[in-house]
This record gives structure tokens, sequence and C-alpha cells, in this order.
């Protein structure tokens, strides 16, 4: 019998390189260095041979990274992907002894740091193989190969490990084949009408499965155009939107924001952008329609390291009616919802959400337990709290973890922070539940304002006249800023460490 993975190309860049050689693949802007596809394919194969030849490089070896987005690091990917062997990158805002333990949990036989975290390095005890970046770029332009790299990666090779945040314990190794990253780019093409002519930015880190996989690989295997860059600049973003006449802008409600409110917003062409792709938490409504007003509808999606990432999509035209919605599951997933007993709830129940389909990671690195637990009979259990309304639409709910119990109520910390952003006056909230002695648990909010010019009983008034009573936070905190993760994601596990702190100081 034959399998129709057998079929299925592996190597994007040599087919792009025949179809379409001068097309422009890469535009590096902090490197000043664009490449055609017939240019990255060469670069890709010398890399391939020099990792080979020179470093020994075999497959399944692990190549960690430890660098800001620039292009060499997605030569890098297609270069051990043509070897079989695995992509490692790391998150360079991390601490040594949290580096330190994904080293030696992945075991990774060559380590590439740039310069600027050569001291982080050294504070580990990683004894393994480590080469400066720029050295090993100088290294390879100088370098002779003996023989070219005749084989190319297979259908179901684990091409990268990306780990896990890590807010419920030690980071997990979410392992990623091939097979996830072309099916990902499947349903992904399939939901967002991506074509060759597409043009998009890429700004989130490299170590976020966001910076490679919700729009950069699904754009290069359809033979577009990645605008790279090492971090996200508002006023940066805006012009080279303008400048390339991006079709496709992928961000967080927190860069969305942003950018609305940067002074070149007003004045910037952005008529060549289809759609804004928002995911990581609902997107507020006023915000919503400033983009809509500027001619850019929004797109509110949804998804995970472990599966996918492109999981859920809203269409553009549903954004205001079904405000908080992800809309539906891409085209080859399987859904259910189901209650802590694992039976299936009805519609409009709240249960957590499960998902089946090629995209689905085959495990954890080196974690059995972790992947037995995420994983029942193929389905994948996201620790999600979701509900699905009458009409088929989905909503997440809350984070499973961020869900707490007040007086025998579930409360959903995302629910009120959707009441909240709606005040004039409240920029950003973030709610968590923090132990009470009389209720069990009661919410916390952080609160940035707009102006400073608000006090606490006028939001308790708010959020009484808009939720029921034991959803009201306890207390209100305000803030200057939220603490976030490089993607802008609100990091909840710091907030609660903050109170935590602040409970035993008083």
């Amino acid at each position: 019998m034959v399998r129709t993975e057998e079929f299925v190309e592996v190597d994007w860049i040599k087919r792009w390189a025949q179809y379409a050689p001068d097309s422009i693949a890469i535009d590096s802007v902090d490197q000043e260095v664009t490449l055609s596809y017939g240019e990255l394919y060469k670069k890709v194969n010398a890399m391939a041979a020099f990792l080979q030849q020179h470093h020994e490089v075999e497959a399944g070896d692990r190549v960690a990274v430890l660098a800001m987005n620039r292009y060499e690091y997605i030569v890098l990917f297609f270069a051990l992907q043509k070897l079989r062997a695995i992509l490692l990158p790391l998150n360079y805002r991390l601490a040594a002894p949290e580096l330190e333990y994904q080293l030696q949990h992945a075991t990774p036989v060559l380590l590439i740091y740039e310069q600027e975290f050569q001291t982080n390095v050294g504070k580990t005890s990683f004894d393994g193989k480590t080469v400066n970046f720029d050295q090993f770029i100088e290294r390879l332009n100088s370098f002779k190969p003996a023989a070219s790299v005749q084989y190319s990666g297979h259908f179901d090779d684990t091409c990268k490990i990306l780990y896990t945040s890590g807010t419920t314990g030690r980071p997990k190794g979410a392992i990623i084949t091939n097979k996830m990253l072309f099916w990902n780019s499947i349903n992904t093409g399939l939901r967002l009408n991506l074509i060759q002519q597409d043009v998009i930015l890429t700004f989130a880190p490299f170590f976020h499965t966001g910076g490679w996989n919700v729009l950069t690989t699904p754009i290069l295997h359809r033979g577009g155009k990645v605008v790279l860059l090492k971090k996200f600049e508002p006023a940066q973003v805006l012009e080279l939107c303008e400048q390339h006449k991006v079709s496709i802008l992928f961000g967080v409600p927190t860069m969305m924001a942003m950018l609305a409110d940067e002074p070149a917003f007003e004045q910037t062409d952005l008529s060549t952008i289809r759609y804004a792709i928002v995911g990581g938490e609902p997107m507020p409504i006023p915000l919503i329609e400033r983009w809509h007003k500027k001619g850019v509808p929004v797109r509110q999606g949804y998804g995970l390291t472990e599966f996918g990432p492109n999981v859920f999509s809203l269409n553009e035209e549903d954004a205001i009616r079904k405000k908080g919605s992800v809309g539906f599951a891409n085209f080859y997933i399987a859904t259910k919802i189901v209650n802590e007993q694992g039976k299936e709830v009805t519609d409009g129940e709240i249960g957590e959400l499960c998902l089946k389909g090629p995209v689905c990671t085959e495990g954890y690195w080196n974690n059995p337990k972790a992947t037995e637990e995420a994983i029942d009979q193929g389905w994948l259990k996201t620790g999600d709290l979701v509900r699905k309304d009458d009409e088929g639409y989905f909503y997440i709910v809350d984070r499973k973890k961020d869900m707490f119990i007040s007086g025998a109520e579930n409360v959903y910390p995302a629910e009120i922070e959707q009441v909240l952003v709606k005040h004039p006056e409240v920029k950003e909230v973030a709610v968590i539940g923090v132990p009470d002695a009389t209720w069990g648990e009661v919410g916390v909010a952080a609160v940035v304002t707009e102006s400073g010019a608000i006090l606490e009983e006028e939001l308790i008034k708010f959020c009484r006249d808009n939720l029921a009573k034991f959803k009201v936070p306890k207390h209100f905190t305000f803030m200057v800023e939220l603490p976030k993760s490089d993607t802008g994601k609100i990091l909840k596990s710091e907030l609660k460490t903050y109170f935590e702190q602040q409970k035993s100081i008083n």
C-alpha cells in the first residue's frame, strides 16, 4: 500500500528555487539583506554541508540557538531539516539556570549563540560544543565542502523542540514534526487564503511558535515574502507595512493597540493589508472598530504550540457580531468539549477543549508522563475552558488553571477582564484568584489606566452593574504596566508572585 506521505515534499525551498528562483523569500531589515528563493536554497545547502562535515551533525542531533531573529536562523532550520536533525530555539530572555535546564534536558550537540548572550552561556555548566553565531557564519563562508548533502528530511521527522513557558512547573519541550508544519500550512492557507504574492512581517521571536509557524513557515511554503525584524517596534512596523505592501499582519491585542496609538497610524497607507490576524486573547471591540475604520478587517484566532499552532479562525465579517469568539476550527481538525468526567457537554456549557488531527504534537521531549497526561487516544487536552454557541462558534472562556472557585462558584478571570476593558479609563487589566479565608479564593484585578483619573470604588460599581456579585474582584491594584512576555502576552504567573509578596509584606 502506498502512503500519501511518501509524496509530500519536505524541502519547500528546493521547490520554490525551481519554480520562482528570483522571487524574494526573506528581507532581513535589521541586517539589510535580501534573499531570493534561489539564493536561500544555495545557503541552505551550504550550511547543511558545513554542519554535517565540519560540526559532524547527524540525524536526530539537537542544535540549540540563542539569538534574536536573523535570516541565518531560518537558513539553519532548513539546513537541519535537510540533515534530519532538530532545531532547539532558546529564549534569550531566560536566566542562566533556566537555560541550563533546557540544555541539560535536550542535550544538544552544538549551541550557537549571539555575542550579547555569551555571559549567560558562560554561567551554565553546558559542556557541549559552543560557537559564536558571527564566527559560525564567517567559518561557513570560507568552508569548502567535500560533497553536497544529497538527502532531505522525512515527513515524520522531529524538526524542532519548542519549550513552553513553564507557568505550571518546569517547561516542557513540545515536539514539532515536519508533518505538523505541513498540515499547519495547509490549514492556514485554506482559512487565510494565502498566495504566492503575500507579504508578511515576522517580529515574534523564533523561540516562540508564533515567530515560526503562525505565518513564517506557511508563507515560505506558499513561496511568499517574509520581512524579518529582530523585535517589535510600532513605528517601524507601520512604516514597513506601507513600504513592503504587507498583505497580512499578525499580532496580539497589545501590539495592535500600540500600533493604533502611534502618531503615524492615521497617515500610514495600510490599504494592501487584507486583514490582521489577532491571537493570544480577545481583542477589545473599540480597538477592532478602530482597525476596521482604517480599512483593516480583524480576524480573531486561537492556537497553541502543541497543536498547529493555527487552530481556530473567526471570519472578519463576524468580528463584531461574534465579539470574543475565535470562530471555527480549521479544516483538518476535530474538536470536542468535555467536562471533568470526560463526557461531552451540550452547546452553551463550559468544558475543556480537546483537539485531534495531523497537527497534533507527538508529545513532550524526554517527558513520557507529561505526554500521557496531555494526549489521550490521539486527543490533545488543551487545558483551555471553552463553550460553543448554538451557531457552532467557539469562545475561549479561560485557561483551566486560571479559573478559581469563590464561595463554591466557578469564576473565569477572562470574563471579568472583558467587562473591565469596556470602561473608558481602563487600558489593560488582568484578573487572578488569590486565597481568601472566607470565600476560599477571591479575585484581584491589576489595572493599567488611560489617565490615572479613576478610583477603585468606580471600578467596583462598574463591575457590580455588569457582573454577578461573586465575580466582582475583591481588590484592585493600579500599575504603570502589566508584566508581559516577548510576544505581548500578560504573565499572570508574575502577577501571582507579586501579590503573594505584597501579602507577606503586609
